[in-house]
Protein backbone atom coordinates (compact mmCIF):
# COMPACT_ATOMS: atom_id res chain seq x y z
CA UNK A 1 0.00 0.00 0.00
CA UNK A 2 1.20 3.22 -1.02
CA UNK A 3 1.93 5.78 1.94
CA UNK A 4 -0.27 8.87 1.85
CA UNK A 5 2.79 11.33 0.98
CA UNK A 6 4.16 8.82 -0.97
CA UNK A 7 1.09 9.13 -3.65
CA UNK A 8 2.45 11.53 -6.90
CA UNK A 9 -0.89 13.90 -5.83
CA UNK A 10 0.81 14.40 -2.75
CA UNK A 11 3.88 14.90 -3.82
CA UNK A 12 3.02 16.98 -7.25
CA UNK A 13 0.94 19.47 -5.00
CA UNK A 14 4.02 20.07 -2.35
CA UNK A 15 6.66 20.69 -5.30
CA UNK A 16 4.02 23.45 -6.90
CA UNK A 17 3.69 24.80 -3.58
CA UNK A 18 7.31 25.13 -2.57
CA UNK A 19 7.27 26.75 -6.38
CA UNK A 20 5.15 29.08 -5.42
CA UNK A 21 6.12 29.79 -2.04
CA UNK A 22 9.51 30.41 -2.74
CA UNK A 23 8.46 32.60 -6.27
CA UNK A 24 9.26 36.26 -4.33
CA UNK A 25 12.77 34.58 -3.44
CA UNK A 26 13.60 33.27 -6.74
CA UNK A 27 12.61 36.67 -8.20
CA UNK A 28 14.03 39.38 -5.87
CA UNK A 29 17.05 40.51 -8.50
CA UNK A 30 13.91 41.59 -10.91
CA UNK A 31 11.56 42.54 -8.15
CA UNK A 32 13.83 44.89 -6.12
CA UNK A 33 14.81 46.18 -9.72
CA UNK A 34 11.07 46.92 -10.51
CA UNK A 35 10.12 48.50 -6.78
CA UNK A 36 12.86 51.15 -7.98
CA UNK A 37 12.03 51.74 -11.66
CA UNK A 38 8.66 51.61 -11.90
CA UNK A 39 7.62 52.68 -8.22
CA UNK A 40 10.98 55.02 -7.81
CA UNK A 41 12.14 53.60 -4.62
CA UNK A 42 15.51 54.02 -3.58
CA UNK A 43 18.08 51.13 -2.48
CA UNK A 44 17.80 50.97 1.06
CA UNK A 45 14.13 51.13 1.01
CA UNK A 46 14.01 47.98 -1.42
CA UNK A 47 16.34 46.10 0.97
CA UNK A 48 13.34 47.06 3.56
CA UNK A 49 10.73 45.73 1.24
CA UNK A 50 12.78 42.55 0.97
CA UNK A 51 13.04 42.08 4.50
CA UNK A 52 9.09 42.65 4.79
CA UNK A 53 8.54 40.21 2.53
CA UNK A 54 11.02 37.74 3.49
CA UNK A 55 10.25 38.38 7.34
CA UNK A 56 6.92 37.26 6.81
CA UNK A 57 7.94 34.30 5.34
CA UNK A 58 9.96 33.16 7.96
CA UNK A 59 7.25 34.37 10.48
CA UNK A 60 4.70 32.31 8.59
CA UNK A 61 7.43 28.88 8.55
CA UNK A 62 7.65 29.28 12.43
CA UNK A 63 4.31 29.34 13.25
CA UNK A 64 3.46 26.33 10.85
CA UNK A 65 6.37 24.73 12.39
CA UNK A 66 4.49 24.83 16.14
CA UNK A 67 1.22 23.45 14.21
CA UNK A 68 1.89 21.42 11.59
CA UNK A 69 1.68 18.34 13.14
CA UNK A 70 -1.56 18.76 15.05
CA UNK A 71 -3.41 20.45 12.79
CA UNK A 72 -5.11 20.18 9.28
CA UNK A 73 -2.77 20.35 6.90
CA UNK A 74 -5.08 21.22 4.06
CA UNK A 75 -7.26 23.80 6.30
CA UNK A 76 -3.35 25.70 6.75
CA UNK A 77 -2.85 25.53 3.42
CA UNK A 78 -5.86 26.98 2.33
CA UNK A 79 -6.30 29.47 5.04
CA UNK A 80 -2.45 30.75 4.17
CA UNK A 81 -2.97 30.89 0.53
CA UNK A 82 -5.58 33.23 0.18
CA UNK A 83 -3.81 35.30 2.78
CA UNK A 84 -1.00 35.42 0.30
CA UNK A 85 -3.44 35.88 -2.23
CA UNK A 86 -5.27 38.86 -0.83
CA UNK A 87 -1.91 40.49 0.40
CA UNK A 88 -0.40 40.69 -3.45
CA UNK A 89 -3.86 41.40 -5.33
CA UNK A 90 -4.07 44.45 -2.54
CA UNK A 91 -0.74 45.37 -3.54
CA UNK A 92 -1.94 46.35 -7.00
CA UNK A 93 -1.65 49.97 -7.53
CA UNK A 94 -0.21 50.69 -3.90
CA UNK A 95 2.81 53.20 -4.06
CA UNK A 96 2.52 54.18 -0.42
CA UNK A 97 5.89 52.85 0.74
CA UNK A 98 4.20 52.09 4.49
CA UNK A 99 1.21 50.06 3.47
CA UNK A 100 3.28 48.25 0.54
CA UNK A 101 5.86 46.73 3.87
CA UNK A 102 2.59 45.76 5.99
CA UNK A 103 1.17 44.13 2.68
CA UNK A 104 4.65 42.57 1.28
CA UNK A 105 4.58 41.20 5.22
CA UNK A 106 1.42 39.83 4.95
CA UNK A 107 2.18 38.27 1.64
CA UNK A 108 5.28 36.16 2.97
CA UNK A 109 3.24 35.57 6.22
CA UNK A 110 0.80 33.16 4.44
CA UNK A 111 4.49 32.44 1.72
CA UNK A 112 5.93 30.84 5.05
CA UNK A 113 3.04 28.98 6.64
CA UNK A 114 2.23 27.60 2.83
CA UNK A 115 5.87 26.60 1.67
CA UNK A 116 6.40 25.51 5.68
CA UNK A 117 3.61 22.63 4.73
CA UNK A 118 5.27 21.72 1.38
CA UNK A 119 8.92 21.54 2.96
CA UNK A 120 7.74 19.39 5.78
CA UNK A 121 4.88 17.15 3.46
CA UNK A 122 8.27 16.27 1.42
CA UNK A 123 9.97 15.66 4.55
CA UNK A 124 7.74 13.13 5.44
CA UNK A 125 7.53 10.98 1.74
CA UNK A 126 9.85 7.90 2.13
CA UNK A 127 12.95 9.06 0.48
CA UNK A 128 13.23 12.64 1.90
CA UNK A 129 16.52 13.80 0.62
CA UNK A 130 15.35 12.42 -2.79
CA UNK A 131 11.74 14.72 -2.89
CA UNK A 132 14.04 17.61 -1.87
CA UNK A 133 16.11 17.17 -4.95
CA UNK A 134 13.10 17.00 -7.00
CA UNK A 135 11.70 19.87 -5.54
CA UNK A 136 15.11 21.92 -6.38
CA UNK A 137 15.23 20.27 -10.07
CA UNK A 138 11.82 21.65 -10.44
CA UNK A 139 13.16 25.07 -8.27
CA UNK A 140 15.87 25.54 -10.99
CA UNK A 141 13.42 25.61 -14.18
CA UNK A 142 11.05 28.03 -12.07
CA UNK A 143 13.84 30.30 -11.94
CA UNK A 144 14.73 30.26 -14.95
CA UNK A 145 10.89 31.25 -16.05
CA UNK A 146 10.38 34.26 -13.90
CA UNK A 147 13.58 35.40 -14.32
CA UNK A 148 12.48 35.61 -18.40
CA UNK A 149 8.35 36.77 -17.53
CA UNK A 150 8.52 39.05 -14.62
CA UNK A 151 10.89 41.60 -16.17
CA UNK A 152 8.56 42.02 -19.44
CA UNK A 153 5.76 43.01 -17.00
CA UNK A 154 4.41 45.70 -14.92
CA UNK A 155 4.80 46.31 -11.25
CA UNK A 156 0.85 45.49 -10.90
CA UNK A 157 1.30 42.39 -13.59
CA UNK A 158 4.02 41.11 -10.92
CA UNK A 159 1.97 40.89 -8.19
CA UNK A 160 -1.00 39.67 -9.95
CA UNK A 161 1.63 36.38 -11.52
CA UNK A 162 1.77 35.57 -7.74
CA UNK A 163 -1.70 36.15 -6.42
CA UNK A 164 -2.77 33.94 -9.52
CA UNK A 165 -0.02 31.15 -8.31
CA UNK A 166 -1.89 30.57 -5.28
CA UNK A 167 -5.42 30.48 -6.75
CA UNK A 168 -4.45 27.50 -9.37
CA UNK A 169 -3.87 25.58 -6.26
CA UNK A 170 -6.98 25.76 -4.31
CA UNK A 171 -8.91 23.56 -6.54
CA UNK A 172 -6.47 20.53 -5.24
CA UNK A 173 -5.51 21.23 -1.95
CA UNK A 174 -7.28 17.86 -1.43
CA UNK A 175 -4.77 15.69 -2.97
CA UNK A 176 -2.56 16.84 0.47
CA UNK A 177 -2.84 14.09 3.21
CA UNK A 178 -4.36 16.11 6.25
CA UNK A 179 -2.32 15.33 8.84
CA UNK A 180 1.22 14.07 9.71
CA UNK A 181 2.45 10.60 10.03
CA UNK A 182 2.85 9.85 13.30
CA UNK A 183 5.01 6.51 12.56
CA UNK A 184 7.61 8.58 11.39
CA UNK A 185 8.20 10.38 14.85
CA UNK A 186 7.61 6.66 16.77
CA UNK A 187 10.57 4.85 14.39
CA UNK A 188 13.31 8.05 14.96
CA UNK A 189 12.37 7.64 18.84
CA UNK A 190 12.63 3.83 18.47
CA UNK A 191 16.52 4.38 16.54
CA UNK A 192 17.19 6.53 19.74
CA UNK A 193 16.90 3.88 22.11
CA UNK A 194 18.40 1.11 20.38
CA UNK A 195 21.66 3.69 20.22
CA UNK A 196 22.29 4.29 18.09
CA UNK A 197 22.51 6.95 15.29
CA UNK A 198 19.84 9.57 16.86
CA UNK A 199 22.48 13.15 16.55
CA UNK A 200 23.03 15.12 19.79
CA UNK A 201 19.88 17.63 20.00
CA UNK A 202 21.85 20.82 19.80
CA UNK A 203 22.52 19.50 16.04
CA UNK A 204 19.40 19.77 14.08
CA UNK A 205 19.64 23.60 15.80
CA UNK A 206 23.05 23.96 14.42
CA UNK A 207 22.41 23.08 11.19
CA UNK A 208 19.26 25.84 11.06
CA UNK A 209 21.99 27.98 11.91
CA UNK A 210 24.15 27.35 9.46
CA UNK A 211 21.11 27.91 6.78
CA UNK A 212 20.53 31.18 8.40
CA UNK A 213 23.64 32.22 8.04
CA UNK A 214 23.43 30.93 4.19
CA UNK A 215 20.17 32.93 3.33
CA UNK A 216 21.82 35.73 4.77
CA UNK A 217 24.74 35.54 1.63
CA UNK A 218 21.62 34.42 -0.56
CA UNK A 219 18.77 36.62 0.26
CA UNK A 220 21.26 39.68 0.51
CA UNK A 221 22.81 38.78 -3.13
CA UNK A 222 19.81 38.06 -4.86
CA UNK A 223 18.26 41.29 -3.81
CA UNK A 224 20.92 43.67 -5.10
CA UNK A 225 23.14 41.71 -7.98
CA UNK A 226 20.97 43.26 -10.94
CA UNK A 227 21.03 46.84 -8.80
CA UNK A 228 25.02 46.66 -8.60
CA UNK A 229 24.99 45.62 -12.14
CA UNK A 230 23.42 48.87 -13.54
CA UNK A 231 25.30 50.97 -10.89
CA UNK A 232 28.41 49.60 -12.87
CA UNK A 233 30.14 49.13 -16.02
CA UNK A 234 28.61 45.66 -16.92
CA UNK A 235 25.60 46.03 -19.93
CA UNK A 236 21.87 46.26 -18.78
CA UNK A 237 21.20 44.13 -21.53
CA UNK A 238 24.04 41.29 -20.93
CA UNK A 239 23.10 41.53 -17.35
CA UNK A 240 19.58 40.67 -18.12
CA UNK A 241 20.32 37.82 -20.14
CA UNK A 242 23.14 36.07 -17.76
CA UNK A 243 20.22 36.04 -15.17
CA UNK A 244 18.04 33.68 -17.35
CA UNK A 245 20.53 31.70 -18.54
CA UNK A 246 22.31 31.09 -15.44
CA UNK A 247 19.71 29.20 -14.00
CA UNK A 248 20.88 26.43 -16.01
CA UNK A 249 23.48 26.64 -13.55
CA UNK A 250 20.87 25.43 -11.00
CA UNK A 251 19.85 22.56 -12.88
CA UNK A 252 23.79 21.20 -13.17
CA UNK A 253 23.76 21.80 -9.84
CA UNK A 254 20.81 19.44 -8.44
CA UNK A 255 22.35 16.45 -10.76
CA UNK A 256 25.85 17.65 -9.61
CA UNK A 257 24.90 17.35 -5.55
CA UNK A 258 23.31 13.91 -6.30
CA UNK A 259 26.18 12.15 -7.71
CA UNK A 260 28.89 14.02 -5.00
CA UNK A 261 26.32 13.19 -2.19
CA UNK A 262 26.81 9.48 -3.21
CA UNK A 263 30.25 9.58 -3.95
CA UNK A 264 32.00 11.90 -1.16
CA UNK A 265 28.57 11.62 1.39
CA UNK A 266 27.66 14.92 2.73
CA UNK A 267 29.89 16.84 5.35
CA UNK A 268 33.35 17.42 3.18
CA UNK A 269 31.11 18.58 -0.32
CA UNK A 270 29.21 20.78 1.96
CA UNK A 271 32.04 22.88 3.51
CA UNK A 272 33.69 23.60 0.40
CA UNK A 273 30.37 24.17 -1.46
CA UNK A 274 29.99 27.43 0.96
CA UNK A 275 33.95 28.04 0.56
CA UNK A 276 33.58 28.44 -2.73
CA UNK A 277 30.48 30.26 -2.45
CA UNK A 278 32.20 32.81 -0.99
CA UNK A 279 34.86 33.36 -3.51
CA UNK A 280 32.33 34.12 -6.24
CA UNK A 281 30.46 37.05 -4.15
CA UNK A 282 33.95 37.84 -2.70
CA UNK A 283 35.10 38.61 -6.62
CA UNK A 284 32.28 41.47 -7.05
CA UNK A 285 34.22 43.05 -4.14
CA UNK A 286 36.01 45.50 -6.40
CA UNK A 287 33.95 46.08 -8.82
CA UNK A 288 30.78 44.13 -11.20
CA UNK A 289 32.10 44.23 -15.05
CA UNK A 290 30.58 41.87 -17.62
CA UNK A 291 33.01 39.18 -17.01
CA UNK A 292 33.21 38.94 -13.48
CA UNK A 293 29.73 39.22 -12.96
CA UNK A 294 28.90 36.49 -15.35
CA UNK A 295 31.50 34.19 -13.32
CA UNK A 296 29.69 35.00 -9.80
CA UNK A 297 25.76 34.56 -11.01
CA UNK A 298 26.56 30.89 -12.89
CA UNK A 299 29.00 29.92 -10.06
CA UNK A 300 26.69 31.24 -7.69
CA UNK A 301 23.51 29.86 -9.22
CA UNK A 302 25.38 26.08 -8.97
CA UNK A 303 26.90 26.68 -5.83
CA UNK A 304 23.24 27.55 -4.47
CA UNK A 305 21.25 24.68 -5.44
CA UNK A 306 24.80 22.13 -3.93
CA UNK A 307 24.20 24.06 -0.45
CA UNK A 308 20.50 23.74 -0.40
CA UNK A 309 20.36 20.02 -1.56
CA UNK A 310 23.35 19.38 1.38
CA UNK A 311 21.75 20.88 3.74
CA UNK A 312 18.39 19.84 3.36
CA UNK A 313 19.37 16.63 3.08
CA UNK A 314 21.61 16.92 6.19
CA UNK A 315 17.95 18.14 8.29
CA UNK A 316 16.67 14.61 7.04
CA UNK A 317 19.98 13.14 8.72
CA UNK A 318 20.26 14.58 11.94
CA UNK A 319 16.95 14.34 12.64
CA UNK A 320 14.70 11.21 11.08
CA UNK A 321 10.97 12.26 12.87
CA UNK A 322 11.12 15.91 10.34
CA UNK A 323 10.19 17.92 13.10
CA UNK A 324 12.86 20.66 12.08
CA UNK A 325 11.85 19.98 8.02
CA UNK A 326 8.89 22.81 8.76
CA UNK A 327 11.63 25.51 10.00
CA UNK A 328 14.20 25.34 7.30
CA UNK A 329 12.08 27.90 5.34
CA UNK A 330 11.99 30.25 8.91
CA UNK A 331 15.48 29.69 9.09
CA UNK A 332 15.84 30.76 5.57
CA UNK A 333 13.49 33.58 5.52
CA UNK A 334 15.06 34.96 8.78
CA UNK A 335 18.38 34.69 6.90
CA UNK A 336 16.64 37.06 4.32
CA UNK A 337 15.47 39.46 7.27
CA UNK A 338 18.80 39.74 8.28
CA UNK A 339 20.98 39.92 4.93
CA UNK A 340 18.65 42.72 2.86
CA UNK A 341 18.24 44.77 5.75
CA UNK A 342 22.00 44.62 6.94
CA UNK A 343 22.42 45.49 3.23
CA UNK A 344 20.59 48.37 3.09
CA UNK A 345 22.33 49.89 6.53
CA UNK A 346 25.82 49.13 5.02
CA UNK A 347 24.58 51.15 1.44
CA UNK A 348 22.87 53.98 3.68
CA UNK A 349 26.02 54.56 5.97
CA UNK A 350 27.97 54.64 2.45
CA UNK A 351 30.31 51.47 2.40
CA UNK A 352 28.78 50.74 -1.25
CA UNK A 353 27.72 47.50 -3.19
CA UNK A 354 31.33 46.42 -2.76
CA UNK A 355 30.34 46.25 1.04
CA UNK A 356 27.23 44.19 0.59
CA UNK A 357 29.14 41.67 -1.36
CA UNK A 358 31.70 41.44 1.89
CA UNK A 359 28.59 40.64 3.86
CA UNK A 360 27.44 38.10 1.59
CA UNK A 361 30.95 36.04 1.45
CA UNK A 362 31.46 36.63 5.30
CA UNK A 363 28.05 35.23 5.47
CA UNK A 364 28.91 31.80 3.60
CA UNK A 365 31.87 31.67 5.57
CA UNK A 366 30.14 32.14 9.23
CA UNK A 367 28.42 28.64 7.87
CA UNK A 368 31.22 27.24 6.45
CA UNK A 369 32.25 27.36 9.82
CA UNK A 370 29.49 25.89 11.75
CA UNK A 371 29.51 23.07 9.81
CA UNK A 372 33.33 22.43 10.58
CA UNK A 373 32.47 22.61 13.88
CA UNK A 374 29.95 20.05 13.59
CA UNK A 375 32.31 17.73 11.71
CA UNK A 376 34.88 18.23 14.19
CA UNK A 377 32.40 17.56 17.09
CA UNK A 378 31.30 14.80 15.37
CA UNK A 379 34.91 12.85 15.18
CA UNK A 380 35.55 13.26 18.45
CA UNK A 381 32.15 11.19 19.56
CA UNK A 382 33.21 8.45 17.06
CA UNK A 383 36.12 6.95 19.51
CA UNK A 384 33.59 7.26 22.37
CA UNK A 385 30.96 5.24 21.00
CA UNK A 386 33.63 2.36 19.67
CA UNK A 387 35.32 2.24 23.41
CA UNK A 388 31.50 1.77 24.62
CA UNK A 389 31.29 -1.14 21.97
CA UNK A 390 34.63 -2.85 22.97
CA UNK A 391 34.07 -5.69 25.68
CA UNK A 392 35.61 -5.23 28.73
Amino acid sequence: MTRPFDSWRSVALSLYMVLTGYAVLVGLPVISTAWVTHLGFGEAEVGWLAAADLGGLSLGAVICAGVVARANRRHLVFGAALLALAANVACIGTVDFGWLVLLRVMSGLGSGVYVGVAIASLGAHSNPAQAYSWALFAFAFSQALELYLLPQLSMSGIYLVFAVGYALALPFIRWLPPRAPAERADRADAEGRRGGRAAPAWVPWLVLAAIFCTYISIGTYWTYIELASRASQASAEWTGRILVWSSLCSVAGCVAASVISQRFGLSRPLIMTLAAQALVVALLVGGVDDTRFMVSVFGFNFLWMLSDIFQLATVAGVDPSGRFAALVPGAQGLGQIVGPGLGAALLGAGFGYGGVFVLCAVASLSAMALYVGMALSSRRRRPSRRAARRPA
